[in-house]
């Protein structure tokens, strides 16, 4: 066995950097095995009293190589740290599930500083920091059939998920466009979440329905204010703005002995939404005349849809399948910037001889700019803003147990759907070609 004390004592160390982890953890694979102490036993008796401590390091450096806002490549990287107690063990409290988790961003974006996108093209961007990302407690009902969970949570854990969309590098690919941007501060989601309520009802062995209740604002500022800044560590449990409402029915079958899950689901916020054109007196906020301060809506709302489904299984490769997926949402374009988005692709595991564990993937998201956003462009002397279509191809490498290599490729068509190039405003942001490579280290 290898000297895993070591690197768990690394990993613990403040002072290093997430570049400094991924090599510490690579070192420590290439050391010789060491015997560990006996004291590492430890972890199988917190197990054995139902607490579970979870860690996780990735490392995302990715480069813009064409077009863009400027050439070039940054380290961006999250590490999570996460607690998990079942109450039954620990406490003799059966169906219960109480978690912790703390996020530690570090690094450079490359989205803002290069790309302009709206499709961002690493999942793991946001404001560097240590935060608090979830804590809440899950108690499940009538042998499992129901579950509340409340507590501070992160919708994209749980909502408008695609199983095989989760291999991709680009944000859109796990939460999705849309909220991104028409919910206050992205919604409830990474790095981001709001206290609430959230009801599981599994009706039938292929039915599931979701349900739940949040505040909508998770740093309680206006409509444009960054919440990440407002909450910069995850703990202002706002509870004094909107309510956010969400609800999904999910449905699991099988086609010709092939697994598929289909999901149907819609929000509603109780919010203020400012209107993508009107000015509050009627004007265009582009018009002199007008005060410029938008016209606000009461309550905001989206429908969307979900499908993921094997079509192929190798007869001789069992791990080997091919899988399909989609996801489509659509919103008011009155009080939304994005007023559809969408994204697909296919994902194959076991690609290769010998890789069980490996999966390939093409992903092809797009967005739309709403037509009030795209007038408001126009009366501002701007060019309108329409559709930008992201095309990404990855290959998720497992190395050992704990470590993934994924290598990626994304090529962005009409960044941000049209933008002026801030570097030279006589022409849009040019299409670009970005690639590089997750290192992911995984311990638990």
């Amino acid at each position: 066995m290898r000297n895993w004390a070591w690197l768990r004592r690394g990993l613990r160390n403040p002072g290093w950097s997430g570049a400094r982890r991924m090599a510490a953890a690579l070192a420590c694979c290439a050391l010789p095995a060491w015997p560990l102490p006996a004291r590492a036993a430890a972890p199988g008796r917190l197990a054995r009293s139902g607490v579970s401590l979870s860690f996780s390091d990735s490392e995302n450096l990715l480069g813009n190589f064409a077009g863009g806002v400027r050439q070039g490549s940054t380290l961006q990287g999250l590490s999570t740290l996460s607690l998990d107690v079942d109450t039954a063990r620990a406490f003799g409290l059966p169906g219960g599930k109480l978690h912790a988790s703390v996020l530690n961003i570090h690094g450079q974006p490359l989205t803002g500083p290069y790309l302009d996108d709206l499709q961002a093209a690493n999942g793991n961007e946001a404001r560097n920091g240590t935060r608090l990302w979830e804590l809440w407690y899950d108690q499940s009902f009538d042998r499992g059939r129901f579950d509340l969970k409340f507590g501070q949570q992160s919708l994209d854990n749980e909502f408008m998920l695609s199983r095989y969309s989760g291999l991709f590098i680009d944000t859109m690919a796990g939460w999705p466009l849309l909220p991104s941007f028409d919910m206050y501060g992205g919604g409830p989601a990474y790095p981001l979440s709001s206290l609430g309520l959230r009801l599981r009802a599994r009706a039938t062995r292929s039915l599931t329905l979701l349900a739940g209740a949040f505040d909508d604002n998770p740093g309680g500022g206006r409509f444009a204010q960054n919440a990440q800044v407002l909450d910069p560590n995850g703990t202002t449990f706002n509870l004094n703005t909107g309510t956010l409402f969400i609800g999904e029915l999910q449905y699991a079958t099988t086609i010709d002995g092939l697994p598929g899950r289909y999901k149907l689901g819609g929000w509603y916020d109780t919010g203020l939404f400012p209107d993508e054109y009107l000015a509050a007196d009627g004007l265009s906020q582009a018009d002199p005349r007008s005060g410029g301060v938008p016209l606000l809506h009461h309550g905001n709302d989206s429908l969307y849809a979900v499908a993921d489904q094997t079509i192929w299984r190798s007869p001789r490769q069992p791990a080997r399948t091919l899988n399909l997926f989609g996801r489509i949402m659509g919103a008011p374009p009155d009080r939304n910037f994005i007023d559809w988005s969408f994204n697909g692709g296919f994902t194959l595991t076991d690609p290769l001889p010998g890789r069980p564990a490996d999966q390939f993937g093409l992903n092809l998201g797009i967005g739309h700019v709403s037509s009030r956003a795209a007038q408001l462009d126009l009366a501002s002397g701007l060019p309108a803003q329409g559709t930008e279509t992201l095309v990404e191809l990855t290959y998720q490498a497992r190395i050992t147990r704990w470590l993934v290599l994924q290598p990626d490729l994304q090529y962005v068509v009409h960044p941000g759907g049209g933008l002026r190039n801030p570097g030279d405003p006589r022409h849009l942001i040019g299409n670009e070609l970005v690639a590089g490579v997750r290192v992911v280290a995984s311990f638990s």
